[in-house]
């Protein structure tokens, strides 16, 4: 049996059985907000740490990770640490606090002590548009995946699998809410780890356990000798690279705490302390898993060379599947170890895009429909406008899908970060630890951090003046940094500041208390 035919068996049984999943769920459903947003609070902190790990252990992860370590070696850490430290924020800072403020999006934590609608919007706003950008990272693996294996990287086979996987995440979310996408986020976590851990211990068998033989075989046949294993392949060759690397770091490690998918995690769980415990399992699996990306990366660039992977993908989003085909040797062997993970990873795209999906069409829902329904005679449900929003993000996923195909995955979530940590984290933080923070801090805070991020995105190297951008044949750069963090972020935080010592408003004490009461208590908590 063929590569392609047989990783597309274990597709289809993978999409056959999340789909079989996803049906019996809209069966055992009683169509309130609660269970489509939040699964009835009814997950155990276990299989919520799961999940979450499902929903954060991305193609990013998977392919992205090690195949920028695969390309310029310790420069390509820097993801793998970032992801993993950013954990740390999320568990002391916010885990149990975002549980018992909020009910289904964070638009509710920050609410909580403003004006509603004005905050709803602009956290809405931000919500989506981190979430879009966050999809198109996925789409980018998809069609990366698919093209390897078949053998072809015609741009109709790209963007039939972009448009396949935006219609499947459309019909996960639709049908079967959070519910159906824990599930399926479960699962993929289980047959992700299980994956990672029996590529890791074929790499460090073929080099007998030796991880200095591993990193110097990866520099010998990386091209660039020792200097792979040091900083400043990829971010030290000036100063611009090196303040890329700097807001790309900051963007990283904050950028966690803000991303709505995340967040609407903690919802899940019964309780606060079940949400922290969640976390806790969480950062133990992720922990472990960007652990065995390292190894992969290295093994990459040891065992495939780094040559031959940036041949086979420029951005070196095919990395594994290669290492893949290579530990399995000639014959059936290979042929079935790089199906698994051909199938693993694309079972990843489905899994992670479908929870980034139903976070922001429940933004959608919750947050601005919820806040302008009141100007409409026709008043539809919050559920059915979020499945009618999950159709609308899912084309636009798609039609940025199909514009990005050629930059790594890893980058593109780096990019999603950023905008979420100066648009999301600054409001988040000011709203649950600043007494006197006030509605128009809020708004300011938010869009003093989406839109300069944004617009600086748009201006950078990512989508003009550069051979790999976007529209290569045109340039409008005019910021010359690939990711805005570390100029972004600081001006979220900025613009709450300088939006609530202008603001005539006067902060509601008494609201203060009692949120903060019920951030540290949980009492009164949904």
């Amino acid at each position: 049996m063929s590569d392609r035919t047989l990783a597309l068996v274990l597709f289809s049984l993978f999409i056959a059985a999340t789909l079989g999943i996803t049906t019996w769920v809209s069966r055992n459903r009683h169509g309130s907000a609660e269970e489509f947003y939040a699964g009835g609070r009814l997950f155990s902190p276990l299989e919520n740490g799961f999940a979450i790990a499902g929903d954060y252990m991305s193609a990013a992860s998977f392919l992205g990770i090690s195949g920028l370590i695969a390309l310029f070696g310790y420069d390509g850490l820097l993801y793998s640490v970032g992801f993993l430290v950013a954990w740390l924020v999320v568990l002391f800072l916010i885990a149990e606090l975002v549980r018992n403020c909020g009910r289904f999006t964070l638009a509710d934590v920050v609410a909580a002590r403003m004006s509603e609608r004005p905050v709803r919007i602009a956290a809405g706003t931000s919500s989506v548009a981190v979430s879009v950008l966050y999809l198109v990272a996925q789409m980018v693996g998809a069609g990366s995946l698919v093209s390897l294996l078949l053998g072809s990287t015609s741009g109709a086979a790209r963007a039939w699998t972009v448009v396949g996987v935006g219609a499947l995440m459309v019909i996960y979310v639709s049908l079967g809410g959070m519910r159906a996408t824990t599930w399926i986020q479960i699962v993929k976590a289980v047959l992700l780890m299980g994956c990672a851990i029996a590529l890791t211990l074929l790499v460090l068998v073929r080099f007998h356990g030796n991880a200095n033989e591993l990193l110097l075989t990866a520099a010998d046949r990386s091209g660039h000798g020792r200097a792979f294993l040091e900083p400043g392949l990829k971010y030290g060759v000036d100063w611009t690279a090196r303040f890329d690397f700097l807001s790309l770091g900051l963007a990283l490690v904050l950028g966690t705490a803000g991303l709505p998918h995340i967040l609407s995690r903690f919802y899940t769980v019964p309780t606060a302390r079940a949400a922290r415990r969640s976390v806790v399992w969480a950062i133990g699996l992720i922990g472990g898993f960007y652990l065995m990306t390292i190894v992969l990366g290295f093994g990459a660039a040891a065992l495939v060379g780094t040559d031959a992977v940036r041949a086979s993908s420029a951005s070196g989003n095919t990395a594994i599947p290669l290492l893949a085909k290579l530990l399995g040797g000639e014959g059936m062997g290979g042929t079935v170890l790089f199906s698994f993970v051909a199938a693993v990873a694309f079972a990843t795209i489905l899994a992670v895009v479908a929870g980034i999906t139903l976070a922001s069409s429940a933004s959608v829902a919750h947050d601005l429909y919820a806040s302008l329904k009141r100007r409409r005679a026709k008043q539809r449900s919050e559920v059915t406008v979020a499945r009618i929003a999950a159709v609308g993000i899912g084309a636009a996923a798609i039609g940025l899908g199909l514009l990005a195909q050629d930059l790594n995955v890893a980058f593109l979530v780096g990019l999603a970060f950023a905008v979420a940590a100066s648009a999301n984290l600054p409001v988040l933080l000011y709203s649950l630890f600043w007494r006197g923070f006030t509605t128009r801090g809020a708004v300011w805070s938010v869009y003093g951090g989406l839109v300069p991020a944004v617009l600086l995105v748009v201006l950078s190297p990512v989508v003009s003046g550069s051979p790999d951008a976007l529209f290569p044949g045109v340039d409008f750069q005019l910021f010359p940094l690939q990711n805005p963090g570390i100029v972004s972020i600081p001006l979220g935080f900025l613009a709450g500041w300088l939006g609530t010592v202008t603001s005539p408003e006067v902060p509601d004490e008494a609201r203060h208390a009692e949120t903060e009461v019920r951030s540290l208590t949980g009492a009164g908590a949904v």
